[in-house]
This record gives structure tokens, sequence and C-alpha cells, in this order.
């Protein structure tokens, strides 16, 4: 795939990342500089309430390149990755986050693994997570293992949001008609072509995680409704096995009763209605999740809304080539 006109778009969702903000310019800048193509990196601030936004503009000063999208509130990662997804326009896109855990150098083994293997899809790959915690480590494992038999999709483990995709990945993406996308589900789903490449994910350089058990536990929630209706047949089945739990105790408690001997307490009847309570509980609150998914599809409202994009000032210029770029062929 030889195009020398290509263009790269490398799309950054960020919320409160002053602090690591110097850092990702200053390793990013330079490294998309060197690759020789035009490029534009399309950062899109979800409604950050410290200085980010005001840290990005001073950027875009000195760097035509750097587009900025600022949300009116925050959305979400997902929707900061839909608003980048919408916004881009290179023929090749790279999502990454701004906290440099996934180093950025490895943007240039996506382009020559798309060169190589004539793939629409690269997946960076995290070959080793020492750096995360353990209770990170293990919810990470245990999510992609349920996805996997939830979804029934082949997905990447240990791959994040990490990749490239070819313009034919984004105008898929883009074409789908559902709110609340998971990336990292519906660009395996869409079944490009793909390759992988692994890396060491470093520590996080400054600031902290914005992404805590809450927000964790959200989007396992969104992955599961969102791509498998596995969760309501479950419902069915414990629905089936907790009816066959009440026959049992009530036909058991009925023979003791023909037999003439008193039923010896009440424990196992308090158990079996605690343990049915509990099943009906769980179906009711998978049924609402669903319902909820619903209710929210019909209202019909954006998933994001855009406050600023800097392709909108006129003295803002992008897919500028580097002055002294090299021409190279692009994959």
């Amino acid at each position: 795939m030889r195009t020398e006109q290509s263009v790269l778009s490398v799309v950054v969702p960020m919320y409160d990342e002053e602090e690591v903000l110097p850092l990702f310019f200053e390793r990013m800048h330079p490294l998309l500089d060197g690759l020789g193509i035009s490029y534009e990196l399309i950062v899109v601030d979800d409604g950050s309430r410290d200085r980010t936004a005001a840290l990005l503009l001073e950027a875009a000063r000195d760097w035509p390149q750097l587009r900025i999208v600022r949300l009116l509130r925050n959305s979400g990662h997902q929707a900061a990755l839909s608003a980048g997804f919408r916004r881009a326009r290179g023929e090749f896109l790279v999502t990454i986050d701004a906290d440099l855990q996934d180093p950025p150098e490895v943007i240039a083994e996506f382009l020559a693994a798309v060169r190589e293997q004539d793939v629409d899809v690269v997946y960076g790959v995290r070959s080793d997570r020492s750096s995360d915690t353990w209770v990170k480590r293990t919810t990470a494992r245990m999510y992609y293992r349920l996805m996997c038999r939830l979804v029934g999709e082949e997905i990447p483990f240990d791959a994040g949001d990490f990749r490239l995709v070819s313009r034919r990945v984004v105008d898929a993406v883009n074409a789908l008609p559902e709110d609340g996308r998971v990336f990292r589900l519906v660009i395996p789903w869409l079944g490009f072509p793909s390759a992988q490449v692994r890396y060491v994910r470093a520590e996080r350089m400054a600031g902290t995680t914005k992404y805590n058990l809450s927000k964790m536990l959200r989007l396992t929630f969104d992955s599961v409704t969102a791509f498998s209706a596995a969760p309501l047949r479950l419902a069915t089945w414990l629905g089936l096995l907790g009816g066959l739990v009440s026959c049992a105790v009530v036909i058991g408690a009925l023979a003791v009763k023909l037999a003439g001997r008193s039923v010896p307490g009440w424990t196992s009847t308090v158990l079996a209605v605690g343990v049915i309570g509990a099943i009906q509980l769980l179906c009711l609150g998978l049924l609402g999740e669903y319902v909820a998914r619903l209710f929210q599809s019909s209202q019909r409202r954006p998933q994001f809304l855009v406050g600023y994009d800097s392709l909108d000032d006129p003295g803002h210029h992008t897919f500028q080539e580097t002055a002294d770029a090299p021409d190279k062929d692009m994959p």
C-alpha cells in the first residue's frame, strides 16, 4: 500500500492532565516531526477543570500541527475517542493516552507493521504490566476473559486503546449507528485484518490516573450490555435454576411433613429464599442495564458536545510538513 500523500492523525484524549502534559509534548513533538510525513495531533480535552486547556493553547502557538478539540463537559474516555475519530482526517489514525505509559515511540513500529503486513489495524499489546498494581492486572485479566466469552470475538489480551487503524476502519466506526461504543470491542468486531506490536508498559510519568474503580466497572457494564445478550440468557437460566431449587425445597418439606416428623428449623428455607432473592435481584439489575441503554438511545442525545475546535481558528493550520522532513513512502 504505497501512498505518497498519506497523512497521520494522532488522537489523544485528556482529562486534567496539566502535570503530565509538558512531558508528553516534549516526547511527542520531536517524534512526530521525525517521522517525515504530514500529521496532525488532535488533543481532545474532555472537559478538564485544571490548566490543561490553557497549556494546550500555549503549545498550539508554536505547533501548527496541534489541533485542540474541547468538549463542553466531561463525557468519558470513549466519548473523547469518538470525538477524535469523527474529526480525524488522516489516512491512518493512532489513539494514545497522555500519561506516557504507552510509549509514543511505538508509533513508528505501528507504521512499519502496516507497511510490511498490509493490515488495517495494529494493536499495541502490553508484554509487561509490572508497572500496574496487582488489582489493575487482575481486573484487566478478568475483563478480557469475560469479554471473549460474552462477545464471542477474538479480543487481543492486554491491548487497551493504543492502536493504529486505517481510514477504512475510521469510516466504518463512524458509520456505526450506536452511541456509547467501546473501541476495544468495536474494532475487533469489525473484522479488518490486524497485527500486533508488543511493548513494555511504563509507569505513569506524572499526575494520577483518572480511571478509578468505578469507571472501570462502568466500562465493564458498557462492554457487556453493548455487545452481548448473553447476560439476559444467563438470567433466564438462573431463573430456571432458582425455580428448580424452590421446587426441591417444597418437595423436601412436604415429604418431611407427611412422614410425621417436624421440620427441623427454618435455616435451609431461609437460605433458599435468600439465594432465590439474590438471583432475582441480579436478573432485575441486568434487565435494568439493558433498559437503561434503550432509554438513552431513545433520547437521541449526542454522546459529546464540542465547545471549541482550533481548526475553526483561521490562524491555525494543520497537516503542515516539517521544513526539513525527507520525502518518504508510506505504507
